[in-house]
């Protein structure tokens, strides 16, 4: 059994290093990797946004190209928090700082009210 340490350790055990080790090799984590694939789109997901997708069951990486044209269209045309419409997904989000604040899919979509936004794309 190994004690419980609060605070910062004095030591660092051998195993634990080589467990950090391998974490370092194996690459970057999903999350990051979204990050980095959103990022180089120019654009950047809530936390919210992050978690509605996945409990709604919303692949955000299959919709990422057209959502960026969306958002671009929106930023052309000064649409501040706009509706793209992505097949039978719908994003909402602040064109001006290119940030997905949420989303809803499929059969969730009917009963919905979206309010405050200054315009709707549709993809």
């Amino acid at each position: 059994m190994q004690p419980i340490v609060t605070g910062t350790p004095q030591a660092v055990h051998s195993q634990s290093t080589r467990n950090t080790a391998v974490q370092e090799s194996e690459g970057p984590s999903f999350s990051e990797l979204l990050s980095q694939k959103l990022g180089e789109k120019g654009l950047t997901i809530s936390k919210h946004a992050a978690q509605r997708a996945a409990q709604r069951g919303v692949d955000l990486d299959a919709h990422i190209d057209r959502l960026s044209q969306g958002v671009q269209i929106a930023r052309q045309k000064g649409l501040d928090d706009a509706l793209i419409l992505v097949d039978s997904t719908a994003f909402l989000v602040s064109a001006r700082n290119a940030t997905v604040i949420t989303t809803v899919g499929g059969s969730d979509l009917k009963g919905n009210v979206f309010t405050n936004i200054s315009g709707t794309v549709i993809i």
